[in-house]
């Protein structure tokens, strides 16, 4: 559910769920916390949530906090919309890919972690309850797990080459 934030006519914004007036970069904090907000007019109920995160990146370009680049800033407003809905759909991409990259990763490394004994499985803890002798004797090798993490993280990396190579072939 998103977070609403009433904006008013004297320009203060206003957290509805936590009755509070807060400022652009705690919205910008909440954002990076993984809220999602959603920014209106309080007179009129007009959507502003686009002009108040333009406004957020504007002051992080103003403190030099985000540095897009001169050129690139320079032919959004030279090719006005056409190029907006461009990097809209570019961007919608691109994180579209990272959001699949990571699930990806999550699901080899949990899987991993399950064949290697790391994540528990109902039938296993219930094993190990029964054998905590057997336990204490398994303990693994704290060389051998770096090793092995060494070899998972090689094993990713050239499996998130894979996913570039096939992201980049011609459709």
């Amino acid at each position: 559910m998103a977070y609403v934030i009433k904006r008013y006519s004297n320009r203060k914004l206003y957290d509805t769920q936590e009755s509070r007036y807060v400022t652009l970069e705690e919205i910008e904090e909440m954002i990076r916390n993984g809220k999602e907000i959603s920014v209106v007019d309080a007179a009129t109920g007009e959507e502003l949530t686009s002009v108040t995160l333009t406004q957020i990146i504007l002051e992080n370009e103003r403190n030099h906090r985000s540095a897009l680049p001169a050129a690139f800033l320079h032919q959004l407003v030279k090719h006005g919309e056409a190029w907006q809905d461009f990097i809209q759909r570019s961007m919608k991409s691109s994180l579209e890919g990272i959001v699949s990259s990571q699930r990806e990763m999550e699901r080899v490394v949990r899987e991993w972690s399950t064949r290697s004994g790391w994540a528990p499985t109902p039938r296993t803890d219930a094993k190990r309850e029964a054998e905590p002798a057997k336990r204490d004797a398994a303990e693994p090798d704290p060389d051998r797990l770096r090793d092995e993490v060494a070899t998972l993280r090689e094993r990713l990396r050239a499996l998130e080459d894979r996913l570039e190579k096939r992201r980049a072939e011609p459709k």
